[in-house]
């Protein structure tokens, strides 16, 4: 069990550095105008974090030990993410979430 003192003195760290995040880019930047160049590559962000975060949930349980065994690759999962990736290079990221998490649900039903 974790000390009480030690628990809250981490929990309001953490929390106050999340703050101070989102304060430096909302709260400097917030009024101002951004250079062209610094919003294009911000246009990028939502399509380089979804395969960041979908990843280890389609390959986590083919990896083990670090190398990927194929055999251990769901197929649903990796149809379901190959939905999203072409919903998501023709539409939206929107698009991708939403076809990406339909397809696993419908496969996962028919299964």
């Amino acid at each position: 069990m974790i000390d009480p003192v030690t628990f809250w003195t981490t929990t309001v760290a953490l929390g106050l550095g999340t703050f101070l995040i989102r304060f430096s880019f909302l709260g400097f930047l917030g009024r101002r105008t951004l250079p062209d160049w610094a919003l294009r590559h911000l246009k990028y962000v939502g399509v380089a974090v979804l395969p960041a975060l979908v990843t280890p949930m389609v390959l986590g349980p083919a990896l083990q030990a670090g190398a990927l065994d194929p055999m251990q690759v769901d197929p649903v999962r990796l149809i379901s993410a190959l939905v999203a990736l072409g919903l998501g290079w023709r539409y939206s990221v929107i698009w991708a979430i939403g076809g990406g998490m339909g397809t696993l649900w419908l496969l996962q039903a028919l299964i």
